[in-house]
């Protein structure tokens, strides 16, 4: 049955990497412009206070356009386009090489294909996310206080680099990786989550669509190549938004407090369940889960179609 996956998939060593860079940095951007408004949407449910008037996205993302317009679901957009480059090249170059170390890792152990994809995959997913938070983290913190401001009371700035001077003068350089602990406790899980079920679920359909077929048809469609890819990728957004939104919800809380009020983790956790009882920690559910599902699915149907377009011929 591997014949189909593996005529799927693409190595590090078969791609070219210049290519792979130049063009993977156009592609990203364009997947983060169109979904970049949802981020902020789900940034602001998550922070709103028990009295904010929006209950649930369509009016967050209604007041935005109502007192900012288009702009307005584009707040922090500078800043976080300028270190996502850096690191999605991070992510995306230890993620490969990482996977190529783990299947060879998990080999003797004589687990199944579909369980070494898991394990391999999440290693990967997990080690690179760890890697790519050193440069993200940072970013994060500066674009939530820019989506949130002017709002519940939040600050106002006029811009990234403002909000940077202003978090290093009250808390120095430790004040850019606020919630960094979280966040590596939030995105590497949810990074291992997101790949090892994008790895299994995948190889699943194949075999399935493998079983349902006649005969051996050789290399499958390039169309039928991204439906399975895009099925992995809901299967791994919903999989991994499940178990991570708790997290993230505390998290993007700790990153956007003013430097009057600082909290510790167990004191946010306590706040959001005393006014919202334990549902206060799924706030934004369904915005991050259409996030973590559009976003996966669009990164990992760019990612898979980059590696096709950046693929040394033979």
């Amino acid at each position: 049955m591997a014949h189909s996956f593996g005529q799927a998939e693409i190595n590090w060593d078969k791609l070219d990497k210049t290519k792979f860079y130049v063009v993977g940095a156009g592609l990203f951007t364009g997947v983060t412009v169109a979904l970049y408004p949802v981020s902020v949407v789900k940034t602001r449910l998550q922070v709103a206070t028990k009295g904010a008037v929006e209950k649930n996205a369509y009016s967050v993302a209604k007041g935005l356009l109502k007192t900012d317009g288009i702009p307005g679901l584009y707040k922090g957009f500078g800043t976080v386009i300028t270190g996502a480059i850096p690191a999605r090249i991070i992510f995306m170059s230890v993620l490969e090489t990482t996977k190529v170390y783990a299947f060879k890792m998990v080999k003797p152990f004589g687990l199944s294909e579909t369980t070494q994809a898991a394990v391999a995959n999440g290693f990967a997913g997990m080690t690179s996310s760890l890697f790519a938070q050193s440069v993200f983290v940072p970013i994060d913190v500066v674009s939530q206080k820019l989506m949130v401001q002017g709002y519940s009371g939040h600050a106002q700035y006029s811009g990234g680099l403002d909000v940077a001077r202003k978090i290093i003068r009250s808390d120095g350089i430790k004040g850019l990786y606020r919630g960094f602990g979280l966040s590596v406790v939030t995105y590497a899980p949810s990074s291992a989550v997101w790949w090892a079920s994008y790895g299994s679920s995948q190889r699943f359909i194949w075999r399935f669509l493998d079983q349902g077929a006649k005969h051996d048809e050789g290399t499958p469609s390039v169309l039928k190549i991204m439906l399975v890819q895009a099925a992995g990728g809901v299967i791994a957004g919903a999989t991994a938004s499940c178990i991570t939104t708790p997290f993230d919800t505390i998290k993007t809380r700790l990153q956007v407090m003013g430097h009057e009020n600082k909290s510790s983790i167990k004191q946010v956790t306590k706040a959001l369940i005393k006014e919202d009882g334990w549902k206060g920690l799924y706030r934004g559910f369904g915005p991050r889960f259409f996030s973590m599902s559009a976003w996966g699915t669009s990164m990992i149907l760019t990612y898979e179609y980059l590696k096709r377009l950046c693929a040394i011929e033979e």
